[in-house]
């Protein structure tokens, strides 16, 4: 039985899979946001949602109410299925939030999908939390188990063990079924771990357009996150030890000491003085009205 409920006939030549889902695998909700912006730029049409019931627990992600043209209704948590033709090739984008439940299910659904469609590559979206400076370029680690992929694009081997993420089972089954697939995450300060990082986006969608090479209108997306390293900067001025955490970080940065390897979700995050989280955090709420 299909969890699948189409809302329209997708018209697809063996496009790609990108995918992205919220909560764990979305430090900085860069990964949804990458997603959500491909989602608008490419002129994606929704064309079916997985029925949320078999993979939710809603007391942990709760449905919910909304008022729509004065008629109260129930919005459940669930993933949408989006379709896009572009010049350089179709794309399949799932979008939603992380389920609790059934994850080995709704991955046999997504792979049967894509052998159906004649999937050639899928790409999930990640973003992880991390010792890294704003004020330099964002770090994407980009990893792989397909050899071909590996060399054509230069990316790294997974090496992480420990718990996973519903990217971290997705990417396995489409590997189990011999579809090739790329693990991207994007590294997102620690110290803005509560405010949504359009920088972190932007790295994620111009590392992809390296490996699927598309015309994306980013101007936007370049501005938000120009303004949103903008925004931080002034946050960390206000506090003089954080200028001397964020300084050190900058240090290492600069002179390749910064170590990443690509998790299969936010686990263990490094720790960061909670004052200073908060003290950023309530900065940017601030600056934003």
């Amino acid at each position: 039985m299909s969890h699948l409920t189409w809302t329209e006939a997708a018209h697809l030549e063996t496009p790609t899979i990108v995918a992205a889902f919220t909560g764990w695998n979305d430090a900085g909700d860069a990964a949804s946001l990458s997603v959500r912006h491909l989602i608008a730029v490419t002129g994606a049409t929704k064309i079916g949602i997985v029925e949320p019931d078999e993979f939710y627990d809603f007391q942990s992600t709760r449905p919910q109410v909304r008022m729509n043209g004065g008629t109260r209704v129930v919005v459940w948590p669930s993933i949408e299925i989006y379709a896009a033709s572009t010049p350089a090739g179709d794309l399949l984008l799932l979008l939603g939030v992380e389920p609790q439940l059934r994850w080995q299910t709704l991955c046999r659904e997504f792979t049967e999908l894509a052998i159906s469609l004649r999937v050639p590559l899928a790409i999930t979206m990640g973003a992880l939390l991390a010792d890294v400076p704003h004020t330099r370029p964002t770090n994407v680690i980009s990893s792989s188990t397909d050899p071909e992929l590996m060399k054509q694009f230069a990316l790294s081997q997974p090496v992480y063990e420990g718990p996973t993420g519903i990217v971290g089972v997705l990417n396995n089954a489409f590997g189990q079924c011999g579809i090739p697939s790329i693990s991207l995450w994007a590294a997102v300060p620690s110290y803005v771990s509560g405010t949504a990082s359009p920088k972190a986006a932007l790295a994620l969608l111009n590392r992809f357009s390296a490996i699927c090479p598309r015309p994306l209108l980013l101007d936007g997306l370049q501005k938000a996150s120009h303004d949103y390293e903008r925004d931080v900067t002034c946050a960390v001025n206000e506090d003089d030890d954080l200028i001397d955490y964020v300084r050190r970080l900058e240090h290492l940065a600069d002179h390749g000491d910064l170590e990443l390897s690509e998790p299969s979700a936010n686990v263990d995050s490094p720790e960061v003085a909670e004052e200073f989280v908060s003290e950023v955090e309530k900065f940017l709420r601030d600056q934003n009205g």
